[in-house]
């Protein structure tokens, strides 16, 4: 029989898979947090943690939340600095990104829906346009 409450630590729960705790890789599958819907991750950060390598999610939006700390996201048109309690960063499908941990810091993730492999590393994110700048175009 499925429990109809659950409850826990979301650090503690998730220690073994990155920090996720809710979503599609949760055993028994009849767990309240076994879902195809959404994935949670709660994540401590040491400052200067970093995802060097760019990623993007092919099918699922991703909400970032700042817990406390300081938590520096990039994208390919900008960079997003979450630098007080709250602040949020919402990316949808397809949208290039890496992060870097400014200070301690703890990040509450949310991505919709929860897709096995749905999460792919990307080679080498392309420069902003500025590095063609010196580029001689004289014929």
């Amino acid at each position: 029989m499925q429990h109809q409450v659950v409850f826990g630590n979301a650090h503690t729960e998730g220690i073994n898979r990155g920090g996720w705790f809710i979503g599609h890789f949760i055993n028994p599958p009849d767990d309240p947090r076994s879902t195809p819907t959404l994935e949670v991750k709660w994540a401590d950060h040491k400052a200067g943690e970093s995802r060097q390598q760019w990623a993007k999610n092919v099918e699922a939006t991703t909400l970032s939340i700042l817990i406390r700390g300081r938590f520096r996201l990039q994208f390919s048109d900008r960079e997003v600095l979450l630098s007080h309690e709250g602040d949020y960063v919402l990316w949808c499908p397809g949208v290039p990104h890496c992060w870097v941990a400014e200070t301690d810091c703890t990040i509450l993730t949310v991505r919709y829906p929860s897709k096995s492999g749905d999460s792919l590393g990307i080679p080498t994110q392309i420069e902003s346009t500025d590095t063609n700048s010196n580029t001689n175009n004289s014929a």
